[in-house]
């Protein structure tokens, strides 16, 4: 089983798998993504769940030897290169810490089809990240 599975490693599975739920019941619950409140708790949780991640990332890395990475993206494409994950999961991990970044340093308006591409299909992409290094989160993830 790769990568570290120590109570941090759990615990970051787990806070990824109580956003994803959170995540399908802001979108659910505003699926047009019209009330402030539901986007901002959906942004929110988004967040979450990919600091989360990236948490995860690093720890592996580190736990593991794998090097140094400069940045976030570079710790999943340390997994991949790796073996520990594949090179799809980390383009999308990296994809993902990119709309982290935009989020929480608004870098620039949040693009409200992202927000809802990630509410719909893209957020499975945190359940492969962690299945690929040995958690499950599916069973609290599924709607």
């Amino acid at each position: 089983m790769p990568g570290p599975h120590d109570d941090i490693g759990y615990n970051k599975a787990a806070i990824i798998g109580r956003c994803i739920a959170r995540i399908h019941e802001e979108y659910d619950a505003d699926p047009e993504l019209r009330n402030v409140t539901h986007v901002d708790a959906l942004t929110l949780n988004i967040e979450r769940a990919c600091q989360a991640a990236i948490d995860l990332a690093f720890h592996v890395v580190s736990s593991d030897k794998l090097g140094l990475p400069q940045t976030s993206g570079d710790a999943f494409l340390l997994l991949a290169r790796s073996k520990l994950i594949k090179e799809s999961t980390a383009r999308s991990m990296v994809a993902m810490t990119g709309f982290r970044n935009v989020a929480i340093h608004e870098y620039q308006a949040m693009d409200m089809s992202i927000l809802k591409a990630v509410a719909q299909t893209h957020w499975i992409s945190l359940v492969t990240f962690c299945e690929e290094l040995g958690f499950s989160i599916r069973k609290v993830s599924e709607n």
